[in-house]
């Protein structure tokens, strides 16, 4: 009996504690991508590229996820406001429901499905090839080289991406709403711009992606450094980067949303 409660006590106990001391890892690992930050900084040209590589590059899917999100918003939003005669009311609805939460929740799964994946498995990929070995022997540091500029891309990326998503989404409600159902346009603008609050709505939506920017651009670097230097470890880690940066994105929205909007 003892033998077989120890058998499931260690079946248990040991994923937990391997959980626990990965957490601690990577907790001391963003310590020191922040640390050598300020090295990073003072060499913009790695930051600007980054950027380009994990925003400019996602801009496409991002932009066309955006337009088609609005539109769908539109016809259902259409179909229940009509139900209580407040159909003017589908610009507030749209814009909303867009910037408070599908803008950067939709905009951050997308960034971790495609630049987070890729920067994991760019790094990954270094690694297997010895090249983050042999920076060290050139006394180069791959922390403050080659992680931190991806961080730093995929955090200033992330808030301007969702503001994107959004923008796109409320011009495809306005496609639908207005120029194919016949909503009045003034009614769809107006109703938005009195109900829509810039600090209140968008600030909060903004934070919101700016955080969900850190939780996805230290998962891939992270999940990149880490990844055994294999083909079959490289593509682990990638697959991990996106369904932990997904659920860690999800979790993070639910506690924000509680704050920021339910005064939690």
């Amino acid at each position: 009996m003892l033998e077989w409660l120890d058998t499931r006590i260690r079946a248990f106990g040991t994923p937990v504690v391997d959980a626990l001391i990965k957490l601690g890892f990577g907790f001391r690992f963003f310590v020191s991508v922040l640390w050598h930050s300020l090295a990073t900084l003072r060499r913009p040209r790695l930051v600007v590229r980054e950027i380009y590589f994990s925003g400019v590059l996602s801009l496409i899917i991002i932009l066309v996820s955006g337009l088609f999100v609005g539109m769908v918003l539109a016809l259902q939003g259409y179909d229940t406001l009509q139900r209580f005669g407040a159909s003017e009311a589908l610009g507030v609805l749209v814009s909303l429901s867009l910037l408070r939460e599908l803008g950067p929740v939709v905009a951050g799964l997308l960034f971790a499905s495609r630049a987070g994946s890729a920067i994991t498995a760019e790094i990954g990929l270094m690694k297997a090839t010895e090249q983050l070995a042999a920076m060290e022997m050139m006394a180069v540091n791959p922390v403050a080289r080659v992680m931190a500029p991806r961080f730093w891309g995929g955090v200033i990326s992330m808030p301007v991406l969702a503001a994107l998503f959004s923008a796109m989404g409320i011009f495809g409600g306005y496609l639908v709403g207005v120029v194919l159902i016949g909503v009045d346009a003034g009614s769809f603008w107006a109703q938005m711009q009195a109900q829509v609050d810039l600090r209140y709505d968008i600030g909060n939506g903004l934070i919101k992606s700016a955080v969900f920017g850190v939780a996805v651009a230290i998962i891939a670097v992270f999940e990149g450094f880490d990844a055994p230097p294999t083909a079959e470890g490289v593509s682990g880690a990638t697959t991990r980067t996106v369904v932990t940066s997904s659920l860690v994105i999800l979790g993070l929205d639910f506690i924000l949303t509680a704050f920021m909007f339910r005064g939690i």
